[in-house]
Parts: C-alpha cells; structure tokens; sequence
C-alpha cells in the first residue's frame, strides 16, 4: 500500500464515475457533450486552472440544472473565476448571461416580450419617471457614446414596464456591488468582467433589475428557473443550496463538507486505488 495520495488531474475528475453520475442526473444523453465543454474552457483559462475543483464543478453543474450551455461564446452561461480576496482562495462561480436570462424567462411562458438596449447620445427624448417609460429620438443618433441602458417586459396578461439606467448610475451600482471592478478601478487592472466587458454586465443589470422589482410574484411557479438563476448568478453554491457571493462582499468559510459533493477521489500513486476520504480540501 503506497503512502502518497494525488489529487487527479481535471480531465481525469471528469472522467470519473462519480462526476458523471452528477451530471447525468439533470443532463441525460447531453452529459459528454457538456462535459467536453466544461473541459473546454478550463483548458481555455489559466485563472479557472487555478480555482479549487469543486467550486467549478458545483458551478457547472447550476448551468446543467438550468439546462444553459457554458461555452463563452455563446454568451448563455459562464463558470467564472474570482479570488475572494478575504480569504486568498481562488473559486469558481456560476454566472448567467443576459441571453440565459432571456433564454429562461421565454422558458416561462410568463412573458410576451424582453429586450434590452443600449442608449446613445441623442437618442433619449424623454424619460417619465413615475411610469418608467422612455421616448426615443428617431434617427437622433449624434455619436456612439452609451448614456444609459433600457430594460423593457411585456408579458402575456398585458402588463408592460421599461426600466431605465443611466451609464453612471451603471457605473455606480458596478462599483458597490463587485469588489473585483472596484478593485480594477483603483489600480488600473482588467481581471472583472466589469472592465472587460462593461455594455454585457450592464444590460444583463439592468435586465435583472427590471425582472426583480416589476416580475409579478406568479413567476415563482412559472419561472422557478429564472428565479433560482438570479438567485445563484455570481455566487460559488455549497452542495447545501447555499449561495456565496464573494465578489459581492460575501464571505467564503466553507466547511469540509460544504462542496463535497463534487469531492475527486483520490489516487495512489503506486497501486492506482481510489481513495476519496483522504482528498485534502483547502477550506478549513
């Protein structure tokens, strides 16, 4: 019996029966289509490369559940990584897209229409700030600044809101709500995808904005996916339900069993044989 226990490498992880059998449970016939995925963009991102294993498959595993596929370009869902700077630890999170939004609200069967825009210089007319609604100048197009983003619903019973942001109020609510842009602002970095990717994050802001203040309570039934998709987005999710926002200001003490769930088993490295209880897992 060898003394020494290695932790697999991710490809082997997902090779495993164990992950497999997770996937499956929610994915069926697509787990190996999602799965080549998954590995897909770990290979693709050094920062991923460096997050605990189970933090990223936890976080896989809330796209599969959602049934949102997570390839970066596709821009449904994505498995981010963050450093929670008051621990050091570097996790995985699920993060939703503005076109899963749009994917799980159609889903619903709750709303007739929903869009978002992005708003130039010289195009808002004017703005009613007791209803919400806009008035856009046609053709008042003067530059391609972005001064704000619209959110509008439109659902089946005929109920209709537009909600309205300016870029600074944007920029404000970035800042107060993601450690890692506030981060980036102070010392000129690009790791949030606040900095790399700005008009993304600020139409889906608004979007969620607008579905969490005006979305009528029945969507709890209806739209029980987009509702646990808001719930989760940005959040590292123990295998208890729970939900760490880190970047947000939350903090990470999770505990052994917290994420082991998704725990890889251990190998020896001179019998082969599996070992999962003696994994180390850097959490306490």
């Amino acid at each position: 019996m060898g003394e020494k226990a290695v932790v697999p490498k991710f490809s082997e992880v997902l090779k495993m029966k164990g992950t497999i059998a997770r996937f499956e449970e929610v994915l069926g016939s697509r787990t190996a289509s999602f799965i080549a995925s998954l590995l897909t963009i770990w290979t693709e991102d050094k920062k991923l490369q460096e997050c605990d294993v189970k933090t990223i498959l936890s976080a896989a595993k809330q796209a599969a559940i959602l049934n949102l596929p997570i390839m970066k370009q596709l821009g449904y869902a994505y498995v981010i990584p963050y450093k929670d700077w008051k621990t050091g630890m570097n996790i995985a999170t699920f993060q939703i897209g503005y076109k899963g939004l749009l994917q799980l609200a159609m889903r619903s069967g709750v709303f007739k229409n929903l869009n978002t825009v992005e708003i130039y210089e010289g195009e808002l007319k004017s703005r009613n700030r007791i209803t919400g609604e806009i008035e856009l100048e046609e053709n008042g197009v003067t530059t391609g600044k972005v001064i704000g983003y619209a959110a509008y619903m439109e659902l089946t019973n005929g109920f209709k809101k537009t909600y309205y942001m300016t870029r600074e109020e944007v920029e404000a609510h970035a800042q107060k709500y993601s450690q890692s842009y506030a981060y980036d602002l102070k010392n000129n970095k690009k790791t949030s995808v606040w900095s790399t990717n700005f008009n993304a994050m600020a139409t889906k802001t608004v979007m969620k904005l607008l579905l969490s203040k005006y979305a009528p309570t029945s969507i709890e039934m209806q739209g029980k996916d987009l509702v646990s998709a808001m719930q989760a987005d940005q959040a590292a999710i123990t295998t208890e339900g729970e939900y760490v926002y880190v970047d947000n200001g939350g903090e990470m003490k999770p505990s052994r069993d917290n994420f082991n769930e998704f725990a890889p088993e251990t190998i020896d490295a001179e019998t082969g044989e599996v070992k999962q209880e003696e994994i180390e897992v850097p959490f306490d």
